[in-house]
Order: C-alpha cells, then sequence, then structure tokens
C-alpha cells in the first residue's frame, strides 16, 4: 500500500504515465509507459533497429541494493524532460530530453533522493545491427546505417560498469556485438563519497578513494543518433560542435581529417648540439616530427633534461626554430602522471597528494634510527604482486622497507630510513602509516587532486617550450587514482583545455571521451625483437580497430639498428603502404652514423612515404603489400615516378640474402 501511495504521488506531481516519443531527423525512438524501450527507427529507411527479444530500458540505476530498472515513466512535454521511477528504492530521475536536427540529447538533471544513486547505465540499447560495432566510439553498422550513443562529458564513460572503479581494460566497450546484434552502452558514476574500491584491475583490494566534491550522476549525457554509414565522421564532428566537445583544429583543417594526424616520426634524443645532425635525418626521411624519449629532467613537474637542454629553455627555442625552418615538428614523450622518485612532489619534502593503496597505524613509537616499524595490521604491506619499491609514509618521511611479518606484533623490518632524499624523524604511537602505490617502472602516482596538478604542469611545459607531438603512454596510471576510467578522461580534458597550440598526441589506452583529443595510436613495441618480428600480428590487427572507429592506420614503433637492412626496412614499408599506416622510427644519432646503409634507409623511407600518402600504389597491389609472406623494392625513375618490383629470395651468400626482381609495377604520384 505504501509504494503504491508514493507512486499514486508522484504521478499527481508530474503528468499521467505515458509513452514518450522523440525524434531527430533521422532517427524515432519511443519509450514505454514503464521507462522501456519499445522502437528505434531509423526515419530515411522507416527500419526499426530495437531487438525486442528482451526487455530493455533508457536508463538503470545501481543503489546498496543491486539494479533496479524503472518502474514508471512520465513526460513533461512543456519542460521537454521525462521523469522516471524506481519504485523499489522510491528514487526519481529527471531527464532533459533535446531533439536536435541530427541527434537526440539526454540529461539527467536531477536525482531525488540525493545520495542513494551509486550508478546509472544508459541501455544497453539492443539492436539488430551486427556488421560493425566500433567499440571506442560507441556505434554500431551496416553498410547503409549507423546508430550511435556518445558520452558528451566526461563523467559519463562509455560503456558498462565492469567493477566498483569504474574502468575497461580493453580499448573499450561502447559497442559490442551479441548474439542477436549489438548494443551500446555508457554509464556514469557517483564519486562524492569515500569508498573502497579494488584498484588498478584488481590489483589493490580496498584500495581507499578520495570522494570528489559534487561528483554525482547528476549531469550525466549522452547522444543518441542515427546516419548514414559513410557519413557517419562528419555527424560525429557536427555533435562535437553543437555540444562543445574537443573538436581540434591543425593547421585550419579538423584533426580527425587533417594529413598530419596519420604522418610517420622519428625517435631520437635531440640535443642543442646535435639537433642539426637529427634535423638533417628526418628532413632526407621527409617525416614530420623529431620526436624525444628524455626530454624531461623527471616527470611529475617536467622541468626540461640538461643533458641535453643546458642552456635550458633558451637552448630549446633554438633548437625549435631550426626545425621550423625545415617544416618540421619537436615531440616530447612522456608518461602520462608517473612521478619519478628525484621528481620534487616525492624528495626531499613527499606530496600528500601521492597515491595510496591503504594504510595502517603504528603501535609503538618510532625513532630516527629504528630499522623495524610496529603496525596495526599489515593488510596493504604485504601485496608482492603490486609492490616495487616497498615504500611507505609518515608525514613528511618516506620508508622503503625489506620484509614484512603478520606474526603479532606486525612489523615492517630491514627499514631504510629517509628513503628518495626525505628526512628520517621520529614519529608516535598512532601515528598513520600509508603505503603508496608505486609500479615496476619505479615510480609513484598521485590522487586526483594532484593528478590535474600534474596535467596543468604538462600543459605549461607544451605552451612554454612549443613542443607539438606528444603520447600518453602509460595512460593506465590514471587509475592509481582509484577513479577508473574518469581519472583518464579528466587528465586528457585537462591537458587538452590549457594548451594554446595544437598539440598531435597518441595514447597507450584509447576512451570514448579522449578519442575527440587523440589523433592517432601508434601501439607496437620494438624492443623484442626485429622488424619482422616485435608484435607484428598484434600490429595488423590492430588495423581492423583503427578501421571501426574513424582513427588514422599506425603500425606503431619500429627500431632503426647500427645493422637494419634495406630488406628490413622495406618489409614494413610495404605493410605501412598496404593498410596505409603511419609509423614511429625509434633510432639514435650513434646508430644513424654508425649504419652504413642509413642515407638508403631513409631514402627509401622517404620514398615510400611519398607514394602512400598520395595513395599511388595500385588497389589490385594492396592485398599484397599487406601479406608479410610477400616482398617488394621501391626503386626511383624520377621525381615523380618509381619502379615496384617484387622481390624474390634466392637464398643466402656469404651471408647475405640473395634477391631476384620481379617484373616492375610503375608507380606514379600527382605531385611531389
Amino acid at each position: 500500500m505504501t509504494c503504491l501511495l508514493i507512486l499514486a504521488g508522484f504521478l499527481l506531481n508530474g503528468l499521467a504515465a505515458a509513452q514518450a516519443r522523440f525524434s531527430s531527423q533521422e532517427l524515432k525512438i519511443e519509450l514505454g509507459k514503464e521507462g522501456q524501450l519499445k522502437s528505434l527507427v531509423c526515419q530515411r529507411g522507416k527500419e526499426d533497429f530495437l531487438f525486442t527479444g528482451n526487455p530493455s530500458f533508457l536508463l538503470k540505476i545501481k543503489t546498496a541494493a543491486g539494479w533496479e530498472s524503472p518502474g514508471a515513466l512520465t513526460m513533461d512535454e512543456k519542460a521537454s524532460s521525462i521523469r522516471l521511477f524506481y519504485q523499489e528504492n522510491k528514487v526519481n530521475i529527471t531527464i532533459i530530453v533535446t531533439e536536435n536536427p541530427g541527434y537526440l540529447s539526454f540529461e539527467i538533471s536531477e536525482v531525488m533522493p540525493e545520495g542513494l544513486v551509486d550508478l546509472v547505465s544508459w541501455g544497453p540499447v539492443p539492436l539488430t545491427l551486427n556488421k560493425t560495432a566500433a567499440e571506442i566510439i560507441g556505434v554500431v553498422s551496416n553498410d547503409s546505417t549507423a546508430i550511435g550513443l556518445m558520452p558528451l562529458n566526461v563523467k559519463t564513460l562509455g560503456g558498462f560498469p565492469l567493477n566498483d572503479e569504474g574502468s575497461d581494460p580493453s580499448r573499450s566497450s561502447s559497442a559490442q556485438k551479441t548474439d542477436y546484434g549489438s548494443v551500446i552502452q555508457a554509464y556514469s558514476m557517483d564519486r562524492s563519497r569515500e569508498r573502497k574500491v579494488s584498484g588498478w584491475w584488481g590489483q589493490f583490494p580496498d584500495m581507499p578513494v578520495e570522494p570528489v566534491k559534487g561528483e554525482t550522476v547528476k549531469g550525466s549525457k549522452v547522444a543518441l543518433f542515427a546516419c548514414k554509414s559513410n557519413e557517419l565522421l562528419d555527424r560525429i564532428g557536427a555533435i562535437e560542435l553543437a555540444e562543445g566537445l574537443p573538436h581540434p583544429l591543425y593547421e585550419g583543417n579538423w584533426a580527425k581529417r587533417s594529413p598530419r594526424s596519420g604522418r610517420s616520426y622519428l625517435i631520437a634524443d635531440y640535443s642543442e648540439e646535435t639537433i642539426d645532425e637529427l634535423l638533417e635525418y628526418t628532413s632526407r626521411a621527409n617525416l614530420q616530427t623529431l620526436y624525444h624519449m628524455n626530454a624531461w629532467a623527471s616527470w611529475g613537474h617536467y622541468e626540461l633534461n640538461p643533458e641535453f637542454f643546458p642552456h635550458g629553455l633558451r637552448g630549446l627555442k633554438t633548437c625549435m626554430e631550426k626545425a621550423k625552418s625545415k617544416n618540421i615538428l619537436l615531440g616530447a614523450h612522456t608518461l602520462t602522471d608517473f612521478i619519478n622518485t628525484n621528481d620534487a612532489y616525492v624528495t626531499p619534502v613527499p606530496d600528500k597528494r601521492l597515491a595510496i593503496t591503504g594504510g595502517s597505524t603504528l603501535t609503538a613509537p618510532l625513532n630516527e634510527s629504528d630499522t623495524v616499524i610496529r603496525l596495526e595490521s599489515v593488510k596493504y604491506f604485504t601485496n608482492t604482486k603490486a609492490d616495487w619499491l616497498h615504500t611507505v609514509r609518515m608525514g613528511d618521511e618516506l620508508i622503503a622497507y625489506g620484509g614484512v611479518s603478520d606474526v603479532k606484533p606486525c612489523q615492517l623490518t630491514s627499514c631504510k630510513r629517509g628513503a628518495f632524499g626525505t628526512k628520517p624523524s621520529a614519529h608516535p604511537k598512532s601515528e598513520k602509516i600509508e603505503k603508496l602505490l608505486d609500479h615496476p617502472y619505479l615510480v609513484f602516482f598521485p590522487n586526483l587532486e594532484l593528478q590535474q596538478e600534474i596535467a596543468l604542469n604538462l600543459a605549461k611545459r607544451f605552451n612554454e617550450t612549443g613542443f607539438s607531438q606528444m603520447d600518453f603512454d602509460g595512460f593506465e596510471g590514471c587509475l592509481a587514482s582509484g577513479q577508473g576510467d574518469y581519472a583518464q578522461e579528466l587528465f586528457a580534458k585537462t591537458f587538452y583545455d590549457n594548451l594554446d597550440h595544437m598539440v598531435l598526441n597518441g595514447t597507450s589506452m584509447s576512451k570514448p571521451f579522449y578519442w575527440h583529443i587523440n589523433t592517432y595510436c601508434n601501439w607496437g613495441e620494438p624492443w623484442n625483437g626485429g622488424f619482422t618480428e616485435s608484435m607484428q600480428q598484434y600490429r595488423i590487427d590492430n588495423q581492423g580497430l583503427f578501421d571501426r572507429n574513424l582513427m588514422p592506420h599506425m603500425l606503431g614503433w619500429y627500431l632503426l639498428t647500427d645493422s637494419t637492412t634495406l630488406e628490413e626496412m622495406e618489409w614494413m614499408l610495404a605493410r605501412a603502404a598496404g593498410y596505409n599506416a603511419g609509423f614511429g622510427m625509434a633510432t639514435s644519432l650513434k646508430a644513424l652514423k654508425k649504419n652504413p646503409l642509413t642515407p638508403e634507409l631513409l631514402d627509401a623511407i622517404h620514398d615510400w612515404e611519398i607514394c602512400r600518402r598520395d595513395k599511388a600504389f595500385p588497389k589490385d597491389l594492396v592485398k599484397d603489400l599487406r601479406d608479410p609472406s610477400k616482398e617488394f623494392h621501391l626503386e626511383k625513375v624520377s621525381a615523380i615516378v618509381w619502379n615496384l618490383y617484387p622481390m624474390y629470395r634466392l637464398g643466402t651468400q656469404y651471408g647475405k640474402t640473395v634477391y631476384e626482381k620481379g617484373k616492375p609495377r610503375r608507380i606514379a604520384i600527382l605531385v611531389e
């Protein structure tokens, strides 16, 4: 009886329960009286793509009691809103609906009562489309029609909540194929309360997470849209502009359509002394960027590395001027929010905002020289699967411990006092002792507050220096905050929002909101094998993901050593041509000088890249160029003409592979 009275009161405060219909130019959806999805029609073809074999809802909630679907819907046409009522938990959620020409938007404007809803899930929306599911951009499609669900702010994450921190270890799951077709989905979490999570994909059980003030599910917003499959990128760009999402321009062009986004680049540590030589090498290969792996003295504050820039910013500015005169960009690598142990956030006084996995309290006083620490519990100090620096923080001191005893009294043993240049000091009984979160790279991490500061530091340095390319390598480091994918999206947005110039950027992990900021993803490391061996199948598999998610094709990094051969280089360049994919060529000045074939290697890169970027390779050759068992040699005939020879291995002689050229194909470009 009580539930019925509450429901009746709810209905009287709004309008009577009713079906709701909303439409854009190409999409019409219908919601039933209980908030369930009734139809999803593409108006162009008048086809209903909603799978109706199972009940589905626009918005589900999760509370301490579990998941719940709405039981009633009312519509306020005057306010352009609907209200969903969740009877079991007595929750009302108001959603503002906006009918735009190219899409529908849904935004949570009110949740009553406050503080009860932990999670909301948009969908999952089940669809009968099943040819392509673009997991990052949240779009499913067939040959003619694409339907998408796009998060419109960083608090709204693509996919479905897999864990209590809200993180997805895959590339993303905003769209997924199913046995009946596909789903598109998004969600949002209440982060305004203190929580404990299984941090970093379960590596840090019961990790304490500080609240984010005001960060509730209120304000979560998505766009639902349909369009022709071949107009998908244009539709996303239009939504970006309409909703104020990141829409980076490079030289006046949207970065998603800029030829800069898929260009190859040279990775080598240049300095004030070596910049001229390395720019010459970069120019000879006709590569876009000269990219520095070690430009920073430390990650966290990002001061320039004096080993390469002894005159600091003035010296780097000279390098920038030289690069600009050759139309070459300069880039600098980072590891997102990793913090080196020599950074000012660690030494001589550790920042109180360094991320922790948990802690305990002292059960006995500690003087400045004690090497055994007695504490209440060693719960957070015995996690050997995720513990490389063995470091705790007490006050302004860091202490590295050598062993752990869980026999009462619990102890940390073989302790090194004043670790990482901090000062040993006395600590009273009952003082807090906290385990710092670390990583195999021997670094620490920030909590969310400090992470934001680090993103601002990084943007400031890029503004000061003029660097124009970087990678959010180690993007998963943002998980150290305990805030999951939200922290990753927030870091990238904070960096982007505070730049004063366009910075081309890649990542080690893709995420739906970051997609709007991202200009390329260059996955594939070169350190564990030669050109034909190191992660090659992984690199090829990535090309399908790039296709689905409207990203430029990239083959990853390769390593040019002092013994790299022309055959190895052209093997890779043929694959790049076949997939129309850029790459990063890692090397060093020493290797370039020592390899007698360096001029030939760079000329080969130059010629193959000109033909690739001009799309000069015949379409009937694409399959062969992608085939890793086939090899080719490109030979210049004139400024705009090349011969492409298939190469056949005849064996080896004097330790060198012997080849025979096949019949050439003439390759011509329109402009050089």
